[in-house]
């Protein structure tokens, strides 16, 4: 047997090897199709997975830089309430040392206080305790009431005898307070005077008012007091303390007031003349003594 025909049995014996070969080949571009896909498969999962990873980080970037700016929006405030603080805490200790300073002005006015009352109590006892006169203090002022009898002759503006002692004794308290001003103020009940007295005093707006003017020039002139500190007033009968309808009334609404009031600087009455305020008109001259009418 020749070799070709040997050869031309061998293919005609395995007709099946260009297929295998064929199959092979697939298969083979199959596999390197597949391993080609999964590996762009795998890098694009892998630039998915570093693309989100990418947004992730700025994403935690952009929470971060928004937690520091809130943090320092928030140490900030914090900062600014601590200063607030601090500035509240200053004001307070001010007003702490401005509330003590007052306290202890106000005690120390209040003893001044007591002890001006306590000496007025104690200089005039004696008209107290007949009800001639009547103390009473009350926010800072001492008031001390004289009915018109223990200081004048009935229908006078003249002081009299009695009277001149009384002030002295009064005088001689006024002289010692450095902080008041003193209004002497003049009253009477609701009787005009009588016809006999009205060419001195036609109303008794006069006779309050000369009243109140001769005993703040007593207490000026004889008693000491400073006449910066020192203020006449008149109100006729418009002040009443008690009825007019009774002789014990009428007699307490003719009465000489001297109040005791705090001085305030701005306020302060010029030392150079004794302030006449009068009510209803200008304070006379004091008077010669009339003769003796009805009030």
């Amino acid at each position: 047997m020749t070799e070709s025909t040997q050869h031309g049995q061998a293919q005609h014996g395995r007709p099946w090897v260009p297929w295998l070969v064929t199959a092979l080949v697939v298969l083979m571009s199959g596999g390197v199709m597949y391993l080609a896909h999964r590996g762009t498969s795998q890098a694009e999962a892998l630039a998915e997975q570093s693309r989100q990873s990418a947004v992730d980080a700025a994403t935690r970037a952009r929470d971060a830089e928004a937690a520091r700016l809130q943090l320092e929006q928030k140490l900030a405030a914090l900062e600014a309430e601590r200063a607030q603080l601090a500035t509240e805490k200053e004001q307070l200790s001010s007003e702490k040392e401005q509330l003590s300073q007052t306290v202890q002005e106000q005690e120390a006015e209040l003893a001044k206080l007591k002890a001006t009352y306590d000496d007025l109590q104690d200089k005039m006892k004696a008209e107290i305790a007949e009800g001639a006169i009547r103390l009473s203090h009350a926010e800072g002022r001492i008031q001390v009431d004289l009915v018109d009898k223990v200081l004048f002759d009935s229908g006078d503006a003249s002081i009299s005898a009695r009277g001149q002692e009384v002030l002295m004794r009064l005088g001689s308290v006024l002289a010692k307070v450095e902080d008041k001003s003193i209004q002497v103020s003049g009253h009477t009940d609701d009787s005009p005077p009588s016809q006999k007295l009205q060419s001195t005093f036609p109303s008794n707006w006069e006779l309050s008012v000369a009243r109140a003017v001769n005993v703040v020039r007593f207490l000026q002139d004889t008693g000491g007091v400073p006449a910066r500190r020192l203020v006449a007033a008149g109100y006729g009968q418009m002040r009443p303390v008690s009825t007019n309808a009774t002789p014990l009334g009428r007699a307490r609404n003719r009465r000489i007031e001297v109040l005791l009031m705090p001085d305030l600087p701005s306020k302060r009455t010029p030392a150079a003349a004794v302030q006449r305020v009068v009510a209803g008109g200008t304070a006379p001259k004091a008077q010669a003594k009339p003769a003796r009418g009805a009030k």
